[in-house]
């Protein structure tokens, strides 16, 4: 039996943005992020490194059309008309760049630890002759102690953007991702599908994941905190033991060129979970036209009551 081998997938470079992406069997596209028709043949380069791992998309096409569809229909009343007009059918589903770091986070902190305890006070009030009355009632207090110490924890699975069209933030806002169903990278898994190639630097995603965990050993150091309460709290944190795995993970995307002089809105869909990010631009007109039927309510109201 003689098998045909698959021709290989091309690699483009956007002229605007810079995301690097590679269409299976494709030899001409727009680009997803910023809607450029500018895509380029990029030659290929040994320093990108091979995912790892890749999120495959949880739904179809049509039902990220229809998620799409309801949130635009919420922003509709006074996005810009030209965005208005922005069509759910130019969405694109895109593999995205990613890193997953990892590492061990040791902090030495110190804080004030309230206990919080009740006592029992007498109290005076009039009854209804005027006459003084003592009753009781039970109060919390909290008494601090100081407490300082050293906490290890680890950080697993921050997950850090390497995209050029879609930066960390953007992707943060559609986090989180189930990485319990991170499959072994095959090429077959993202067949069909534009996947783009790692275009940050993986130094850069290293500090950006160094960054976010620094964040996270302070939302593990303060619910690692005991008692029922505490202030003052002071730490200083250092990683070791840092990983970081290329993966892919499933993005759909709405750019939209709604005017020359403006840059492109992004939509930004999580092909797992459907959660939902973008700008819409804002009509001032259309403000003003609402603020205007608002305002001769109002005015219609209060001559009608006065």
């Amino acid at each position: 039996m003689v098998v045909a081998e698959r021709p290989a997938a091309s690699a483009f470079a956007c002229g605007r943005c810079g995301a690097e992406l590679r269409f299976d069997g494709l030899r001409a596209q727009s680009c997803p992020y910023c809607a450029s028709p500018n895509v380029l043949e990029h030659p290929e380069s040994r320093d990108r490194p091979a995912p790892r791992f890749v999120l495959t998309f949880a739904g179809d096409a049509a039902a990220a059309r229809r998620t799409l569809a309801r949130w635009l229909g919420r922003r509709r009343l006074f996005a810009d008309s030209a965005f208005a007009r922005g069509s759910a059918l130019h969405l694109r589903g895109v593999y995205l760049p990613a890193y997953l770091y990892s590492a061990v986070g040791t902090t030495d902190y110190s804080a004030q630890i309230g206990e919080n305890y009740t006592e029992t006070e007498d109290y005076t009030v009039l009854d209804e002759r005027r006459r003084p009355v003592t009753k009781q009632r039970t109060i919390t207090r909290t008494e601090y102690r100081p407490l300082a110490g050293r906490h290890v924890g680890y950080l697993a699975d921050v997950v850090v953007s390497a995209s050029a069209g879609l930066d960390n933030a953007e992707l943060a806002a559609i986090e989180p991702f189930d990485l319990k169903q991170l499959r072994r990278y095959a090429p077959a898994l993202v067949s069909g599908w534009i996947a783009e190639e790692f275009s940050r630097d993986a130094d850069a995603c290293m500090h950006a994941g160094r960054r976010e965990a620094g964040d996270l050993l302070g939302d593990q150091l303060r619910r690692f905190m005991p008692g029922d309460s505490h202030s003052d709290l002071t730490y200083r944190s250092t990683v070791s033991w840092e990983s970081l795995d290329p993966i892919l993970v499933p993005v759909w995307v709405l750019a939209v060129r709604y005017r020359d002089d403006k840059p492109p809105i992004r939509v930004a869909i999580n092909g797992q979970t459907g959660a939902v990010f973008g700008r819409v631009p804002l009509s001032i007109g259309k403000l003003v036209a609402a603020l205007t039927v608002l305002l001769a309510i109002a005015a219609a109201l209060w001559w009608w009551l006065a």
